[in-house]
């Protein structure tokens, strides 16, 4: 069964964060508010877990699924290499919608998918993802919806896709972004657009010049 918890009250998102932590920490779903849309998330860390949101999207390891952190501080614990054209994207955009490909460490033990060794992390700005990714740790989070279905706004419209799939699905009602982040990948010698969203590309190439779009 289902928990929602209505955040906009002090007392009614804590005990929401309290129950997700917990869910989280027991390998279950849940759906949470970005500044993009609606997203479904898990412990990163965790297999079997990030196997039960594909699974919940309909989605395939051909499609891996994203990271979440709280903190730019999440890095260095999580990347290798990190360029220097990264770090200006991720001072000028982060917390933001922008998301960025790059290589994992190869010590980290996760499987998100078929990443061939990159993982797209992202900090977000919405506060009740900012408080339960602090607690939680990095977590994999993919748009809460079904796939080829409209990524939601709205709370209740990823419960109506989602359902009993997800334990706890905290409610911090509409998101700022009909669209969600843009895509950059920094694994090659320039960086490439791989998804344009949140963030126009003349904003991005005030930063890196060099961007390319497929």
């Amino acid at each position: 069964m289902a928990f929602r918890y209505d955040c906009s009250t002090a007392s009614s998102r804590a005990e929401g964060l309290r129950a997700a932590v917990l869910a989280v920490g027991r390998g279950e779903l849940v759906v949470l508010p970005t500044d993009t849309v609606y997203g479904i998330g898990a412990d990163a860390f965790d297999r079997d877990a990030v196997r039960s949101l594909l699974e919940a999207k309909g989605r395939g390891r051909a499609m891996p699924s994203p990271v979440l952190v709280a903190s730019p501080y999440a890095l260095a614990d999580l990347v290798s290499d990190f360029p220097e054209q990264g770090r200006a994207l991720v001072d000028a955009f982060w917390p933001g919608g922008l998301t960025l490909v790059v290589r994992h460490r190869p010590s980290l033990t996760w499987d998100l998918g078929e990443t061939h060794g990159t993982v797209a992390v992202r900090m977000p700005s919405d506060p009740v993802a900012l408080d339960l990714l602090a607690e939680t740790g990095p977590m994999a989070v993919s748009s809460a919806n079904l796939t080829g279905h409209p990524s939601p706004q709205d709370c209740g419209a990823a419960q109506g896709m989602l359902g009993d799939a997800v334990a706890v699905y905290l409610d911090g009602g509409p998101t700022e972004a009909a669209v969600a982040s843009s895509i950059v990948d920094l694994t090659g010698r320039v960086p490439v657009l791989k998804r344009a969203g949140a963030i126009s590309v003349e904003d991005l190439r005030k930063i890196v010049p060099d961007l390319l779009e497929p």
